[in-house]
């Protein structure tokens, strides 16, 4: 049993983790990770696949609202505009995909300056309602720009395609997401290990200590939107792939709301929290479908009336009660219980 964390070499200090234990069980989850397509059928695929572009999300919503502190509710917008980007890239223009998702991210952080620069002196509530505003402007010029987005008509996805294989279907959009997933959540893990993560961290904590420390405080909120919605444009840009079909109506201001709902469900702040945030809210319709599969009558007139409004009814009294008895997130929960394992059978 490991009884304290002192550090001898340089190497323990920025290794990720160095326990044997964290290693092996990681190891495990990734082999079953890449075994789950051939165990599960192709509608578990589908929402494992609705799972990871979820956690894509709510990992770059958390380095900005999470690690620097800076509400946003903007996360709709920059999802339009990386899917609207790959979209287009693909269909219009005969981008392989391969091109099209970094550019998609690229112009989601760009984008992203539109509203950082003007916002630079705005925090808490009056950030929100800048973000927010952003989110609408987006989604009008989508609207209209018909010239260049298709307007209300969308656009159809297809044709992603590397080395012959079509990314868009089964076990390659799965894999596909699932290398994309892991690459951002270690490079979000070492972007906060960083200088820059350290500074996004001071400000979030008290922004005139951190300009008093010498942190440009313009500089780095800036990188947070950026490095954010480079994030949030790529998830766009799965989303596309996965829909295959781009139309306005897909990014609808719940997508915001649901997406800080995910970082404060798992824990501010926390990568791993993002993570079970956001498999925990993709996979929480489902649980509440089967729930009322198994102890409902599903062939009543009301059930079949009034499944939508049951099933949202009862995802938000899920989510108001966990944060009211558990206000540190599924993150906080996984510490308690990971405590009591260690101290167990002196833990009380």
């Amino acid at each position: 049993m490991r009884t304290g964390h002192f550090k001898e070499r340089t190497a323990q200090l920025v290794a990720l983790s160095d326990s044997k234990v964290v290693w092996s069980f990681a190891g495990l989850l990734l082999a079953l990770v890449l075994a789950a397509p051939f165990l599960i059928g192709n509608y578990q695929v589908t929402l494992l696949v609705s799972a990871m572009i979820a956690i894509v999300g709510a990992v770059g919503l958390n380095m900005l609202t999470g690690t620097t502190g800076l509400i946003s509710l903007g996360q709709a917008g920059f999802l339009a505009v990386g899917a609207y980007t790959n979209a287009i890239l693909m269909m219009d223009y005969g981008w392989p995909v391969w091109l099209s998702m970094p550019a998609a991210g690229v112009v989601s952080a760009l984008v992203s300056l539109l509203v950082g620069v003007p916002s630079l002196r705005l925090k808490g509530l009056y950030l929100a309602i800048t973000t927010l505003a952003f989110a609408f402007i987006i989604n009008h010029v989508i609207l209209y720009a018909e010239w260049l987005t298709h307007g209300p008509n969308g656009i159809f996805v297809s044709g992603a395609k590397v080395f012959g294989v079509d990314l868009q279907r089964g076990k390659a959009l799965y894999y596909m997401t699932f290398g994309i997933t892991v690459v951002v959540v270690f490079a979000a893990l070492n972007i906060q290990r960083s200088r820059v993560g350290r500074a996004w961290m001071a400000i979030r904590d008290h922004d005139i200590a951190a300009r008093v420390m010498g942190v440009d405080l313009l500089r780095y909120k800036l990188y947070a939107f950026m490095v954010s919605s480079f994030i949030v444009g790529i998830a766009g840009a799965l989303i596309s792939l996965q829909i295959r079909f781009v139309n306005i109506d897909v990014f609808a201001l719940i997508l915001s709301i649901e997406a800080l709902a995910i970082i404060i469900l798992g824990g501010l702040g926390s990568i791993a929290g993002a993570i079970l945030g956001a498999i925990f809210l993709s996979l929480l319709p489902e649980a509440i479908r089967l729930f009322f599969d198994a102890f409902a009558d599903t062939n009543s007139s009301f059930y079949t009336t009034y499944v939508y409004e049951i099933r949202g009814i009862t995802y938000g009294i899920v989510i108001i009660a966990f944060l009211r008895l558990k206000p540190e997130g599924l993150i906080g929960l996984w510490r308690d219980v990971r405590k009591y394992w260690s101290n167990w059978p002196l833990a009380y």
